[in-house]
C-alpha cells in the first residue's frame, strides 16, 4: 500500500484544495470582500465581517465533524464522504463569480458554504494518511503540504495575472479578473481531487460487535464511545488541547493576514506579492521540517515553529510599511507548512489506525473551534478599539499557551498506547 502511486494520489488532494486556501481564504477573496463586496462598509467593519464569516463556517463544521468521522469509519466510506464535501464546495466557490459591489451578504453566504465543505473534507482526507503512509507519516504529511504550496501557489499566480493583466486573457477589467479567479478555483479543486479517488484505497470498515447496522445510528454509538475513549489516550488528548490553542493563532494569521494589511493601507500589489512569495518559499521549508522530524524529535520542531510565530505576532504590532509586511510574510513561510504538517503526523502517530476518521475528527474539531474563536476575537478587538494591531498582538497568548501544554506530551507513550489499542480492536472484530 505504501507505494508511490498511492502516496502521490493522496498528496494531489493537497495540490487541489490549496487553491481554495490561497485564492479564496488568504488572498483574492479577502481583498475583494473588503474592497468590492464590502464597499458600503468601512475597512475595519468589512474586516470584522470577514472574521465573523469564518467564525460561522467553522462553528457549523465543528458541530458535525465528530459524527461524520464516526459514520465514515463504520461504513468504510471515507472517500465518498470526501467527495460529498469537495464538489458542493467547488460549486459554492465558483458561484462567487456572482458577487458584485456591495454584495457582502452574498459573498459571506457562499464563502461560508465553501469554507464548511473545505474544512469538513479535510477530516476524511487526513484520516487516510495513517493507512497509506506507515512509518513514513512525517515525510508523507510534509510532501502533501509541500505539493499543496506548489499547486496553490501556481493557481494563485495565474489568478493574480488575470487580475493585474486582464487584457492578456480578454477579461474586461480587474474586477472581472477577481470574479473569474473564483471560477478557476472551483474547477482546479474539483479536477485535481480525482487522483485521490482513483488511486488511494479505501481503508476497510471497522464495524465493532454490538453496533447497529445503520451507519448513522452506529455513528452516534461510536461517537459516545470515542468521547470516552479519547480521554484514555492521554498523550493524544493533551496534544488536542495544545493544538486547539496554538492552531488558533496559526489559523487566524492565515485567514486575516490580507485584511490586516488592507486595513493598514498596504498596497494590493505588496499584499499579493508577499502572500505569493509565502506559497513558494513554503515548499522547501515544509520539506525541510519533514526531514528534521525524521532525525530529531518532531515535538521540538513544532515548539520551534510556535516560538517563531510568537515573534511574528509581536512583529505584526509594529508593521507600518510594505517592507515590514514582506519580512513577516517570509517569516511565516518558514514555519507555516512545518507546524501544520508535523502537527498532523504527530497526532496521527498516536491514534489507532482502525479509528483514524473518528480520531482525526477530534483533531479537526480542535482546528475548527480554533477557527471559531480566533477570527471572532480578532474581529471583536478591531470593532471595539478600531486598532487592528491590537488584534494581531492578542495571538501571542495562543502560541505560548499551546506550546506550554505541548511540553507535557510524550509521543513514545502515545504510540505504544495506540499500537496496543489497535491490537485489541483487531481481536474484537
Amino acid at each position: 500500500m505504501n507505494n508511490r502511486k498511492v502516496i502521490l494520489g493522496w498528496c494531489m488532494y493537497d495540490w487541489a484544495n490549496s487553491s481554495f486556501a490561497t485564492t479564496i481564504l488568504a488572498v483574492v477573496l479577502p481583498i475583494y470582500f473588503i474592497g468590492i463586496a464590502g464597499a458600503s462598509l468601512s475597512k475595519e467593519t468589512a474586516s470584522a465581517y470577514w472574521g465573523y464569516s469564518n467564525t460561522i463556517a467553522m462553528f457549523v463544521a465543528a458541530v458535525f465533524a465528530p459524527i461524520l468521522g464516526a459514520v465514515a469509519d463504520h461504513s468504510a466510506n471515507r472517500k465518498r464522504f470526501l467527495a460529498g464535501f469537495v464538489y458542493p464546495g467547488c460549486i459554492a466557490t465558483a458561484l462567487l463569480v456572482l458577487v458584485t459591489k456591495g454584495d457582502f451578504l452574498l459573498a459571506s453566504f457562499l464563502y461560508i458554504i465553501g469554507r464548511m465543505c473545505f474544512s469538513s473534507a479535510n477530516i476524511f482526507y487526513d484520516s487516510l494518511l495513517p493507512n497509506i503512509a506507515g512509518d513514513r507519516i512525517d515525510q508523507v504529511s510534509s510532501y502533501g503540504y509541500a505539493l499543496g504550496y506548489l499547486g496553490g501557489g501556481l493557481l494563485l499566480a495565474l489568478n493574480l495575472l488575470m487580475i493585474m493583466k486582464p487584457d492578456l486573457f480578454g477579461i474586461p477589467d480587474k474586477v472581472w479578473g477577481s470574479r473569474l479567479s473564483f471560477v478557476t478555483v472551483g474547477i482546479w479543486w474539483a479536477a485535481f481531487s480525482i487522483p485521490l479517488f482513483l488511486n488511494v484505497p479505501e481503508p476497510p470498515s471497522t464495524k465493532m460487535r454490538g453496533e447497529d447496522k445503520n451507519p448513522l445510528v452506529a455513528g452516534f454509538q461510536r461517537l459516545g464511545v470515542t468521547f470516552r475513549e479519547i480521554r484514555k489516550f492521554k498523550e493524544s488528548f493533551i496534544f488536542l488541547i495544545a493544538y486547539w490553542l496554538y492552531n488558533d493563532g496559526v489559523g487566524t494569521i492565515i485567514i486575516m493576514a490580507t485584511s490586516f494589511g488592507k486595513v493598514l493601507n498596504i498596497p494590493d500589489s505588496h499584499l499579493i506579492g508577499a502572500i505569493l512569495l509565502t506559497q513558494f518559499l513554503g515548499i522547501p521549508f515544509t520539506l525541510l521540517f519533514g526531514r528534521i522530524a525524521k532525525r530529531y524529535n518532531p515535538k521540538k520542531s513544532i515548539l520551534f515553529c510556535l516560538l517563531a510565530y510568537t515573534g511574528i505576532a509581536i512583529g505584526g504590532f509594529f508593521v507600518s510599511t510594505p517592507l515590514h509586511f514582506w519580512v513577516l510574510a517570509i517569516c511565516v513561510s518558514i514555519v507555516q507548512g512545518g507546524v501544520q504538517a508535523l502537527s498532523r503526523s504527530f497526532y496521527g502517530s498516536m491514534i489507532p489506525k482502525s479509528k483514524t476518521a473518528e480520531f482525526f475528527s477530534f483533531l479537526d474539531i480542535s482546528a475548527k473551534f480554533s477557527g471559531v474563536f480566533g477570527p471572532f476575537i480578532f474581529g471583536i478587538i478591531v470593532q471595539l478599539t478600531g486598532n487592528i494591531k491590537l488584534s494581531i498582538i492578542s495571538l501571542v497568548f495562543f502560541f505560548i499557551a499551546g506550546g506550554a501544554i505541548l511540553l507535557f506530551v510524550d509521543q513514545k507513550k502515545g504510540i505504544a498506547h495506540a499500537d496496543e489499542a489497535e491490537r485489541t480492536i483487531q481481536q474484537c472484530k
